[in-house]
């Protein structure tokens, strides 16, 4: 690697600045501000407790209870895998309910899963995986 020429020298902020990386750099009696490459990170939010309990009592045919407080809307069940599967429920399920899934094939524990889609009350998209 080459050498900095030395009337480039590296000053590190001395403002007690929480980016990593910031300084600034003197260069022919110039100071220069360097931010950091990296952006600051973002607040971090609560995480979202998915809110479906799978009933697999009676599996192939399974129950997706919504164990939560709020309605969810637009829910939608698909498959993944070479299994074929038969849904029963509204697309808006209130705490309590449950969608009726029902899948066939030759071996759907090996090959398929399950993806629920929905919609809580504040409109975000959320999407879960069932390993059958």
């Amino acid at each position: 690697m080459g050498e900095l020429s030395p009337e480039v020298v590296f000053v590190p902020d001395s403002r007690g600045s929480s980016v990593g990386g910031a300084g600034y750099v003197r260069r022919m009696n110039r100071l220069r501000f360097l931010r950091s490459p990296s952006p600051a990170p973002r607040p971090r939010r609560i995480a979202y407790r998915v809110p479906w309990r799978v009933d697999r009592s009676s599996a192939p045919h399974y129950r997706l209870v919504n164990a939560g407080r709020e309605t969810l809307s637009g829910v939608t069940v698909s498959i993944a895998g070479s299994s074929r599967l038969q849904v029963s429920g509204p697309s808006s399920i209130p705490p309590g309910a449950a969608v009726r899934a029902s899948v066939s094939g030759a071996d759907p524990a090996r090959d398929t899963v399950l993806v629920v889609r929905w919609f809580p009350p504040d409109g975000r998209e959320y999407l879960w995986q069932i390993s059958l």
